[in-house]
């Protein structure tokens, strides 16, 4: 994944109010600091942990509010609603991501060498 693939883009989300999660440079770092890798952290929210999925929304919501703690979004969580807001999660940090698609990264400028 290159860096300048990465979108950043606002998905609205409602927990103890009307929030937007952004995955951007920062919430990139401290995943990667928290997990080690971007995929690390995806696959433990998509085998189920709360946990990751506590840190995910940590880290998407930090551009609003740099003081927020872990706890404190947990806290804005209720267990009735952790599968539409891990769902919300996954599709923010996938339209995060760069597209895999080789077809739509070959417009860097470059020619492809034939």
């Amino acid at each position: 994944m290159a860096l300048q693939d990465i979108r950043e883009i606002a998905v609205p989300i409602t927990l103890d109010k009307p929030r937007t999660l952004r995955f951007d440079l920062n919430a990139f770092a401290e995943l990667e600091e928290k997990f080690g890798s971007m995929d690390a952290a995806f696959q433990a929210m998509k085998k189920g942990s709360l946990k990751a999925a506590r840190a995910l929304l940590w880290a998407g919501l930090l551009h609003e509010d740099e003081t927020l703690t872990e706890k404190r979004v947990g806290a804005m969580v209720g267990l009735q609603n952790i599968g539409g807001i891990m769902e919300t999660i996954a599709d923010a940090m996938n339209r995060a991501m760069p597209d895999s698609d080789p077809s739509e990264t070959s417009e860097s400028g470059k020619e492809n060498p034939t």
